[in-house]
């Protein structure tokens, strides 16, 4: 089957800090609360078209140890699943203070934030594990952590084992290994429909937490601009590389043999062209482009800001 670009469809994820409304990616409102869309997590199908041929409907888990390296790339050879999980946080309400152990590095970028919205990441200078703890049970755990203000376009790398929690009224778009493990150490006391609290995980949350010289927060962009397109890149390391693309003219791009790329469209509409070949491109979409498409065009009907991510170098990962 020759590569070609492939659009993934959404799974919604229903969480009890989600929000009805979604937003500005989507425009329908929800009759639960969605707190994340997953754009490439194994449930995540590839959309029919007539360039999808036997990979149509099936979905990436199915399919993945199936794909040849000229989809996946010559360094995501024999992995299990495709290393990079993409989704779209929608908090509703603030998200339990939490930390993910190794195999779960991430990044958030602010799509859209309600004013003086924040996120916490990390711990402030001096907490240890007696005084988070104490802070745990007393209910003031979100003290120990730095706070963010959130703006619109803002970037936030959480290595593993970094204490941290993303504040209501955010919209994010999260790039990470593709790893859902989460330990909680403190949920507000909230109640789920059941009537039951929420697991906590403090005893693994406090074996897995960095205590030592904290390596997350707010990231400053290093942007660049080529002909029309400007980018900024937002985070670099061994499991991903993401940079935000903004552009209103046609531009031109190439994938590279090591690894597939991921498209998130943030914004904008137009066509995604390749070969003798295209496809129509709209906001909140996700597009898989293997790694031996080689060339491609990007031509905007609309400006168009879109999320690029894909693997660098696997070395050092636990994946």
């Amino acid at each position: 089957m020759t590569p070609a670009p492939l659009r993934l469809a959404p799974v919604f994820v229903p969480r009890i800090w989600g929000a009805r409304s979604l937003a500005p990616l989507f425009e329908d409102s929800c009759q639960q609360a969605i707190g994340e869309v997953w754009l490439s997590g194994e449930a995540c199908t590839f959309v029919p078209g007539p360039d999808a041929g036997v990979l149509a409907g099936r979905s990436l888990g199915e399919v993945w140890m199936t794909l040849p390296v000229k989809w996946t790339g010559t360094q995501l050879r024999g992995l299990p699943r495709i290393p990079l999980l993409v989704k779209f946080i929608f908090s509703g309400d603030k998200l339990s203070v939490q930390v993910h152990p190794e195999g779960k590095t991430e990044m958030w970028y602010v799509i859209a934030a309600r004013e003086g919205a924040e996120v916490l990441v990390g711990l402030e200078p001096g907490v240890t594990e007696k005084s988070l703890r104490l802070a745990v049970d007393d209910g003031t755990a979100e003290r120990c952590l730095t706070r963010y203000r959130a703006h619109e376009g803002d970037a936030f790398f959480v290595p593993a084992g970094t204490v941290h929690t993303i504040g209501a009224g955010l919209v994010l778009c999260e790039i990470q290994q593709h790893s859902d493990i989460t330990y909680r150490m403190y949920d507000y006391n909230r109640v789920q429909a059941d009537g039951t609290r929420r697991q906590l995980h403090l005893r693994e949350a406090m074996e897995v937490a960095n205590f030592g010289e904290q390596k997350g927060g707010r990231v400053v962009p290093f942007q660049t601009r080529r002909g029309a397109l400007e980018s900024s890149l937002l985070a670099a390391c061994p499991y991903f590389a993401t940079e935000r693309w903004e552009f209103s003219e046609r531009i031109p791009a190439e994938t590279s043999p090591e690894s597939l790329e991921l498209l998130i469209m943030l914004s904008g509409s137009g066509r995604l062209h390749w070969r003798t070949r295209s496809a129509q491109y709209e906001c909140a979409q996700a597009w898989f482009l293997p790694a031996g498409l080689g060339p491609y065009e990007l031509a905007p009907e609309t400006t168009t800001r879109l999320i690029r991510t894909y693997v660098p170098d696997l070395k050092g990962s636990s994946q």
